[in-house]
C-alpha cells in the first residue's frame, strides 16, 4: 500500500520515517510505554531506528501493518503511534501516547480519524482493541471512541515473554455512524 497521511483538527497521522528513530527511542524510554506495550525493555535507539528504517516501510509495503506517527502540525512534535493490523474484514488497532502529551485528548482524536478512514477507505468491517487487563489509559480512551469491551481473553497477549490476560473491545461502522463495507448479522437472543 502507498503511504498516506491523515489528518484531523489539531494532528497529522503519517507514517513513520527514519527522521523520527530519535523521538520513538525517547517516548519508548516511558516506562508505561514498556509496561504496557509489547515494545523491547529496555528499548535501545537500534530498536528505534530498526522499527522506522525497515519495520515500518516494510510493513506499509505489504499492508500487513499500517502504522502512523501522531504529530502536531506546527511543529511535528512525536505525540504518539497509532495503526491498525491486517488485511481482512476484521483489523486490529493499537497506540501508544508519549508521556508529556497525555490527557489532551489526542489519542481520541487519532483514533477516531484512523476508525473512520478503515471503514469508509479500507472496508473494514471491524476494529478489535486490545489491552492488558489493568491498562486504564488505554481502556479510556478505547472507549471514548466507542468500542464495545466485550470481555477478557486468557492468555491472549503475548508481552514480552509472558502471555496475559487482556480486555477485548470492537469498534463497527455502525457505532459511528457509518455504513458497513459488508451486512452485518448480529446473534439473535
Amino acid at each position: 500500500m502507498e503511504p498516506l497521511t491523515l489528518t484531523t483538527g489539531r494532528l497529522l497521522l503519517r507514517p513513520f520515517a527514519p527522521d523520527d528513530a530519535d523521538a520513538v527511542h525517547a517516548a519508548c524510554q516511558d516506562p508505561a510505554i514498556q509496561r504496557w506495550t509489547s515494545v523491547p525493555s529496555p528499548y535501545e535507539r537500534e530498536h528505534a531506528q530498526h522499527w522506522t528504517r525497515v519495520v515500518v516501510p516494510d510493513d506499509w509495503h505489504t499492508g500487513r501493518s499500517l502504522d502512523f506517527a501522531v504529530v502536531t502540525p506546527a511543529d511535528g512534535s512525536l505525540v504518539g503511534a497509532i495503526g491498525i493490523r491486517g488485511t481482512g474484514p476484521v483489523r486490529e488497532v493499537g497506540f501508544w501516547t508519549a508521556a508529556g502529551h497525555r490527557g489532551n485528548g489526542y489519542t481520541l482524536e487519532a483514533l477516531t480519524a484512523l476508525a473512520r478512514w478503515a471503514f469508509t477507505e479500507q472496508g473494514c468491517g471491524r476494529l478489535e482493541w486490545r489491552a492488558e487487563v489493568g491498562n486504564a489509559g488505554s481502556r479510556a480512551v478505547a472507549e471514548k471512541a466507542g468500542f464495545r469491551v466485550e470481555g477478557v481473553l486468557r492468555a491472549a497477549l503475548p508481552n514480552k515473554g509472558t502471555l496475559r490476560d487482556c480486555w477485548v473491545g470492537g469498534l463497527l461502522p455502525s457505532d459511528l455512524g457509518l455504513p458497513g463495507a459488508d451486512p452485518y448479522l448480529p446473534a439473535g437472543d
